[in-house]
């Protein structure tokens, strides 16, 4: 589409040079700069509606883009040759709300976790456990999520750190108790000094800092399969430390609530060797779910394949960028139609001078090229203003938002909107351009020469 469109942009330039390399095409230009000229206000009122249809399509698909990009990046960086297969609580039934049913047992087992390493198309495997917990230091207190995991969990994530380092595989062999922190994490408990190297504590345990993780966006999940999740409120601890100091049983009170649960593992995430293998392997992950000696319930786990969302994704930009290219271009049509109603009084208010002209000798196509020109000319000037101002929101949209609402409003640069703007503009001063132009070309020498 970009190609298509600056092929013809570059057509329109070409045409409209050898037009200015005649005499007649360098006065005609020249008379239509001097019309315009003589005429600030009207000329600029003409263009103010090109120049607000042309800035609505660089900036409603500079918002469209931005939107769209952080939605598919959400999805990417689940990976689109991961499987994810989470633990999920079943509803509340009538067989689990009696008073000896306060621990419900549920989700993945290790039982799982080992079956899942004998699909052949699997290449790397990371078990998650995760559950709220309250974490204190000196007289500070931040309640996230403690999130036991391996070292992997780091790229499959795209995580990047702030300062010091993530989880080794030696912690999670020796079960140490060390920590890394999310950016808000870090920030709640240590907002005057470096975490590095001080110590947290989680209930009765001690853990020693030796990471923080960069500030992230949170994920803002994917359909009801998919939970959003805020990365900056975690602390990741070593697997195996987790299920030492803690087991699959987890218990967390607050006051005026009560949680508990029993899940040997929150969440795996597999890794695929290709593409083409991850709908068979995520057939074969929920085919080994199925077993019902494993799973009675079927509905304690949950399998999302991140390809087929990145997919539909993609095609939904493509629909949703083709519906803000249109609601856009309705304001450069209603431009045009503001060109052409100037036009078309501006020949009424010149036909004395097209009389005297076409009485000097001027042929009917050299009064069609003036008018003509005149209108692509304020269309062009109204383009090129209005694809400034576009650019100009566009870039200046999310710092300010930031500085002034510490907002993150989404915006990029959409090439294609800015070749389809102006060549849209261009058009438009053609299209609405040729009718006055050849009205006033058609006007009779000796009646426009009487015309008071």
């Amino acid at each position: 589409m970009t190609y298509f469109l600056l092929s013809l942009l570059i057509a329109f330039a070409v045409l409209f040079g050898s037009l200015m390399t005649s005499d007649k095409g360098r006065r005609s230009f020249g008379l239509a700069l001097r019309s315009l000229w003589l005429h600030k206000l009207r000329s600029s009122l003409s263009v103010l509606g090109i120049v607000i249809g042309t800035g609505a399509v660089i900036t409603l698909m500079g918002f469209g883009e931005g939107s769209m990009h952080d939605a598919l990046e959400d999805i990417k960086r689940l990976g689109a040759t991961n499987v994810i297969v989470r633990s999920v609580k079943p509803p509340e039934d009538s067989a689990s709300t009696g008073r000896t049913a306060r621990v419900p047992i549920y989700g993945l087992t290790w039982q799982d976790y080992e079956r899942f390493q004998t699909i052949p198309t699997v290449t790397r495997l990371v078990p998650m456990r995760v559950f709220p917990q309250e974490m204190k230091y000196l007289g500070r207190k931040f309640t996230g999520r403690m999130v036991g995991t391996t070292p992997e969990y780091q790229e499959v994530n795209q995580l990047e750190l702030a300062s010091g380092r993530f989880l080794t595989t030696d912690d999670d062999h020796y079960k140490l108790n060390v920590c890394v922190l999310g950016s808000r994490m870090a920030d709640e408990l240590f907002p005057f000094e470096d975490p590095i190297d001080k110590s947290v504590k989680v209930g009765s345990y001690i853990y020693k800092v030796v990471g923080v993780i960069k500030d992230r966006m949170p994920t803002g999940g994917s359909g009801g399969s998919q939970a959003a999740e805020n990365f900056n409120s975690d602390v990741y601890i070593p697997l195996q430390t987790c299920n030492v100091r803690y087991g699959a049983r987890f218990v967390f009170r607050r006051p005026g609530s009560f949680q508990a649960e029993q899940v040997e593992l929150s969440q795996v995430t597999l890794t695929v060797q290709d593409m083409d293998s991850v709908r068979p392997t995520g057939g074969v992950v929920k085919a080994l779910l199925e077993d019902i000696s494993l799973h009675p319930r079927k509905d304690d786990y949950d399998i999302t394949v991140p390809l087929d969302k990145l997919e539909e994704a993609e095609r939904t930009k493509d629909r949703y960028m083709i519906l803000l290219a249109f609601i856009a271009g309705i304001s450069l049509f209603v431009g045009g139609i503001g060109i052409m109603n100037i036009m078309l009084a501006t020949v009424t208010e010149r036909t004395r001078e097209i009389g005297v002209r076409r009485a000097l000798g001027a042929k009917r196509r050299d009064i069609t090229l003036q008018f003509l020109v005149e209108a692509v000319v304020q269309t062009s000037v109204g383009g090129a203003v209005g694809v400034l101002l576009g650019l100009t929101i566009v870039l200046a949209a999310p710092p300010v938002a930031k500085w002034i609402a510490s907002t993150h409003v989404p915006a990029m640069i959409n090439v294609t909107s800015i070749f389809l703007s102006v060549v849209v503009s261009v058009i438009v001063g053609v299209g609405f351009g040729l009718y006055p132009a050849r009205r006033a070309a058609l006007l009779d020498p000796i009646e426009a020469l009487r015309h008071e």
